[in-house]
């Protein structure tokens, strides 16, 4: 059999798969060398920061020796990619836990907040679009067209703000905007790293009420923020499918409303997807200020750490986590639009 041929009769998503890989290293690697670079040009000396301002001229070398900031930074860059090589991204200079241990620690708190954002936008998002399309006219028509113009314009941080004002402050029905889950209760065994998930494994429902109940004004902050945007884009596409002729057919042929709906829909998807997938993204750096506005201890508040700290490898290990993931989920993207898309071939 030619190569041709086994390439072929190889699942289509492991085809993708295999076509991405050789793009995804470089790109690592450019991500790796830009971002080492960047930190470096950072103000303020890590050194200095942990000794102090009273730090003697021998002991600031001192430490600077220990940490390997007296090479160049070619030298510097090349120490740093043996060790990231080996699986090591360096120790924490403030928190003095290995980068690796940290990250994994504060992931699964940035993953459940991102999970449970993208779901709601997702749901808000397609309902709104499709109900403003197929009712034109209507209340939620109106409403699409105010929020469309609106969502663009909020800073998350506001909104965050402006929730804990009134949802908690002042109506008392939101808790309070600190951590995951409520310092009286204790954390359920971790199996998943959500807190929702393992509550529920555990059989804890103090415990899966209290993470629901934090997660409410963080993944509805996002929420208002993102999904105008995802809003625009469906009701943009599924309003030219519903408008196309074998949408008009299938009505001539006296199907039912809601299967009409769901096949527009259903060709709607290609570009809905590639929108998700940045928003994916989006979502990443906008926990950044989401999380250290509600305390949510996720790898937003402590990339934001090792920003005011000069925390390079916390910073560089950061960067490079986010970069990881963002890349496979596009990659995921990639796979799915090619097989919600008959048409595309690798």
């Amino acid at each position: 059999m030619s190569v041709s041929g086994a390439w072929q009769r190889l699942p289509r998503p492991l085809r993708i798969v295999l076509s991405r890989l050789p793009m995804i290293v470089p790109q690592m690697l450019g991500v790796i060398f830009v971002t080492f670079m960047l930190v470096r040009l950072l103000p303020g000396d890590p050194t200095l920061l942990m000794l102090g301002n009273m730090a003697t001229p021998e002991s600031i070398a001192n430490l600077r020796e220990q940490l390997g900031l007296n090479g160049t930074l070619w030298e510097q860059f090349l120490s740093y990619m043996g060790n990231v090589m080996h699986g090591d991204l360096g120790i924490s200079l403030f928190t003095s836990n290995p980068v690796a241990t940290d990250l994994m620690d504060r992931a699964p708190a940035t993953l459940e907040l991102i999970f449970y954002s993208m779901l709601l936008t997702l749901a808000v998002a397609v309902v709104v679009a499709v109900i403003a399309v197929v009712r034109p006219g209507g209340i939620m028509d109106y409403v699409s067209r105010f929020y469309g113009l609106a969502a663009g314009a909020i800073p998350d941080f506001w909104v965050g703000l402006l929730l804990i004002f009134f949802l908690f402050s002042l109506a008392g029905i939101a808790p309070a905007p600190f951590g995951r889950i409520d310092p009286l209760l204790e954390a359920p065994p971790t199996v998943t790293g959500f807190y929702t998930f393992d509550s529920l494994l555990a059989g804890d429902f103090n415990a899966l009420v209290s993470s629901f109940g934090r997660l409410a004004l963080p993944v509805l902050t996002l929420t208002l923020v993102n999904a105008g945007a995802l809003m625009k884009m469906t009701k943009t596409t599924f309003a030219g499918i519903w408008r196309s002729d074998f949408i008009r057919h299938q009505r001539a042929s006296g199907l039912p409303e809601r299967v009409i709906v769901r096949n527009a829909l259903r060709n709607s998807l290609p570009p809905i997807i590639t929108l998700v997938g940045f928003l994916i993204g989006f979502l990443l750096g906008a926990a950044v200020l989401v999380e250290t506005i509600f305390s949510w201890g996720g790898l937003g508040q402590y990339a934001v750490q090792s920003v005011i700290n000069s925390d390079y490898p916390a910073l560089q290990g950061f960067v490079l986590l986010a970069s990881a993931f963002i890349l496979l989920v596009y990659l995921v993207v990639d796979i799915l639009y090619e097989l919600a898309d008959p048409r595309i071939r690798v």
